[in-house]
């Protein structure tokens, strides 16, 4: 069954190794036959959450920020399937993946008991080092008290400059990930 998937890519480098990973995983998931949305957040104008909790009175733009997360709202609602990409920043996710999930629960402000929808989720990073505990960490609590569930993970580090993942064996991985999905 084909699903909708949306990747958020956290990365501030447009062309860098996060990119690599995304578009292995990406190739897999449309050779697979689903339908697959990125957006850049680093190209995106997105305001942090300023914890109003006024949102969910509008389905089509539930924040009460109007900014460029108009984009994702529509793309989010209706994905089966939600990849946080994102390189490892001072050991867990980018600052602009987090400013961008945090505003997504404006969404789940549109329930009147503030529930988040039901998703599938995936986690691509690429990192210099090697330690991807604490995103790991972060993301399974996330998801476990959003009710979701996780597809996989491809954490591949090792990777500093852009183009040190080219080749890398583990973007077979990704490719196969979204495939199998």
């Amino acid at each position: 069954m084909s699903k909708k998937i949306i990747i958020l890519n956290g990365s501030p480098r447009a062309k860098g190794n996060t990119m690599g990973i995304i578009k292995a995983f990406t190739a897999g998931a449309e050779a697979a036959g689903h339908t697959v949305t990125r957006f850049d957040l680093q190209k995106m104008n997105i305001h942090p959450c300023i914890g109003c909790c006024q949102g969910g009175k509008d389905i089509s733009s539930p924040c009460t920020q109007k900014d460029d997360m108009d984009k994702i709202y529509p793309a989010y609602r209706e994905a089966d399937v939600v990849v946080l990409a994102s390189p490892l920043y001072y050991w867990t996710i980018s600052g602009q993946l987090k400013c961008a999930f945090d505003r997504l629960f404006a969404v789940a402000e549109c329930d009147a008991n503030c529930r988040n929808p039901h998703k599938e989720s995936v986690l691509l990073m690429a990192a210099e080092g090697y330690g991807f505990d604490e995103s790991k960490m972060y993301y399974e609590g996330l998801i476990k008290h959003l009710g979701w569930q996780d597809l996989g993970q491809v954490l591949i580090g090792g990777v500093n400059d852009i183009g040190d993942i080219e080749g890398h064996p583990s973007l077979a991985e990704a490719e196969a990930l979204g495939k199998n999905l």
